[in-house]
């Protein structure tokens, strides 16, 4: 067991600055197992946070990056052909479930209903994960834990998730954190400095007014790490926004317009 989780293991614990008492219920819910949800925009840290607990629990993290061409066969597991003959090869939530990991299921309404509708057997008292084309009934180890994640904001009503799966879980909601500690993130992660980093949290809560208003999403904290770690290598301020925060984001001219004059606002 420990061979086939080991390199699922994180070994250097990963910086999460929590922004109220989110670490304390994600370890209370652990402590029952409970089945979590978290809800954010993309980039505002779900990903790291989740990260920070597996290594602060001591458990193996299984991701998963969702999408809409994934099958409950690239979830759960298949027969394999190889030299040998036909061999059958756990599927990433069945080896969490077996051998007792976190599974992190990331941007999980990407993926199809009939796909998502697997775990349900999971995020209830039974905790068993049927192998159907195995015939085998997969009983939960006892650290096993389910966790999704997913932008409510982003994602169209025909690809929200159905309440009967919603309700099977804890939630979480995650937001771009305020203006200090923002600021703080993003000089811890990059080298900026504190005046340079509160500049660039600036520039996207200008952006983040305009989600809606021309604008699909607003500027990330991730978007921001990457600027100030093009100016940490020397890179002129003005060009690194234009290259991370802004032409990512939109190809209106206007649009970058707008922006372009925050960034020069501020730099």
């Amino acid at each position: 067991m420990n061979d086939i989780l080991s390199q699922y293991r994180i070994s250097t614990e990963p910086y999460y600055r929590s922004v109220a008492d989110e670490v304390e219920l994600f370890q209370a819910a652990y402590t029952v197992r409970m089945p979590m949800m978290l809800k954010g925009p993309t980039g505002c840290g779900k990903t790291r946070f989740v990260e920070h607990m597996a290594h602060t629990l001591g458990k193996p993290l299984v991701t998963v990056a969702c999408n809409e061409d994934m099958t409950a066969s690239d979830l759960v597991g298949r027969f394999l052909l190889d030299a040998q003959g036909t061999r059958w090869q756990d599927g990433p939530l069945a080896l969490a479930a077996r051998h007792g990991a976190i599974c992190y299921l990331d941007e999980v309404v990407e993926a199809r209903q009939d796909t998502i509708v697997v775990i349900h057997p999971l995020t209830d008292n039974r905790r068993v994960l049927p192998l159907e084309k195995k015939g085998e009934l997969i009983k939960a180890h006892p650290d096993f834990q389910l966790v999704i994640s997913y932008n409510p904001g982003y994602q169209s009503l025909m690809k929200d998730l159905k309440q009967s799966t919603k309700q099977r879980f804890g939630a979480l909601d995650f937001n771009y954190p305020e203006h200090a500690i923002e600021t703080e993130i993003v000089a811890h992660e990059t080298g900026v400095s504190q005046e340079v980093a509160g500049k660039l949290v600036s520039i996207a809560e200008r952006a983040r007014n305009l989600k809606g208003h021309g604008l699909d999403e607003g500027i990330s904290t991730r978007m921001l790490i990457y600027a100030g770690s093009l100016i940490a290598t020397g890179i002129e301020a003005r060009n690194a926004c234009r290259v991370t925060l802004v032409r990512p984001i939109t190809d209106d001219p206007d649009m970058r317009d707008a922006l372009d004059a925050a960034v020069t606002t501020f730099f």
